[in-house]
């Protein structure tokens, strides 16, 4: 029931999934709307789609703790449940963020070692995608909160991209170790003697570059970034469009140019990773952006089965214990 189009948009997605990967979904929400929406796909195989019913649902003005309480039978704390009792393998949202991470962490609880959770955005580079956390999870951090970051991040860059080694940065505002506030000095101290392949500070304007294939900040940080770069993607591609359809001789070159156009937006299209694993959860959830396409709703179910059948939580815990992470 969450985002800005549900449920239609996250039915399309999801009956999407069960048809191109071996999965099943359980679709959890108002079923009356859940029937309506799944009457446009006619011929889907029942024995993969489960519909279960939850009275009621977080809004996006309402604070998700006090909410939660309110509605102990919302859509997201019964798909949450589903989950911690194993009937099901993975959550996924594209609802209130706030809520989603809650509801996680009550029906879950954290891994062993880890105080914080983190979202984990996937972000474009020169290369291979990278790794960007917190970005949203955890908007106040103590420097252990960033070490516990890098530690996750560099699991789910193994795991999601097979990256055998990764680089770990964090976002600063200079690349001396001495720039940045007391929170980044602190955690810069500590992951230089971390068991990471740790490459220094990461400036903004190196994010992108592929210095670094695990960025860490402050969820606060992370959220504001990732939102700006989403953003000026949107802008650029607007601009480019207008300028190659300014003239005949630019109309000429765009449809030549098409094809680069098209393999330029899977690049930046946050929609061919569908969303963002929340780490540091025992339990596998996958976050998604409230204007998430069906592409974006299908990709992300996929991510969340290829993250629970590869058993990353276990993979998490195992690597936060040899890494002894220290708590705050």
């Amino acid at each position: 029931m969450g985002g800005d189009a549900a449920p239609g948009r996250i039915v399309d997605g999801a009956i999407a999934a069960t048809r191109h990967f071996d999965l099943g979904v359980v679709l959890v929400g108002a079923s009356r709307q859940i029937d309506e929406a799944l009457n446009a796909h006619p011929g889907f195989d029942g024995s993969r789609v489960r519909v279960v019913n939850a009275n009621g649902v977080i809004e996006m003005h309402e604070a998700p703790t006090a909410a939660l309480r309110r509605k102990p039978q919302a859509s997201i704390k019964v798909a949450a449940n589903l989950v911690a009792t194993g009937e099901a393998a993975a959550l996924f949202s594209a609802g209130h963020t706030g809520a989603s991470v809650m509801a996680a962490y009550s029906s879950f609880g954290l891994l062993p070692g880890v105080d914080r959770p983190a979202l984990a955005a996937t972000i474009p580079t020169k290369g291979r995608p990278a790794v960007l956390l917190d970005v949203g999870a955890s908007v106040e951090c103590r420097p252990p909160h960033l070490l516990q970051f890098a530690v996750m991040g560099t699991v789910y860059s193994r795991v999601a991209f097979e990256i055998d080694s990764p680089r770990v940065g964090l976002l600063s505002i200079g690349e001396e170790e001495t720039k940045g506030n007391e929170l980044t000095r602190d955690a810069h101290r500590l992951l230089k003697t971390a068991p990471l392949q740790f490459v220094g500070n990461v400036e903004a304007r190196d994010v992108y570059t592929g210095v670094a294939d695990v960025i860490v900040c402050d969820g606060f940080t992370g959220n504001v970034a990732l939102k700006i770069s989403e953003g000026l993607v949107e802008v650029m591609e607007d601009l480019l469009g207008e300028e190659l359809s300014s003239t005949i001789t630019m109309r000429v070159g765009s449809m030549l140019t098409r094809r680069a156009l098209r393999h330029f937006r899977r690049r930046v299209d946050y929609s061919e990773y569908g969303g963002a694993p929340l780490l540091g959860v025992a339990g596998t959830t996958i976050v998604g952006h409230g204007r998430s396409s069906a592409k974006a709703i299908r990709n992300a179910v996929a991510l969340a089965y290829k993250f629970a059948s590869s058993n990353s939580t276990e993979r998490l815990e195992r690597e936060i214990a040899s890494a002894a992470v220290p708590h705050h």
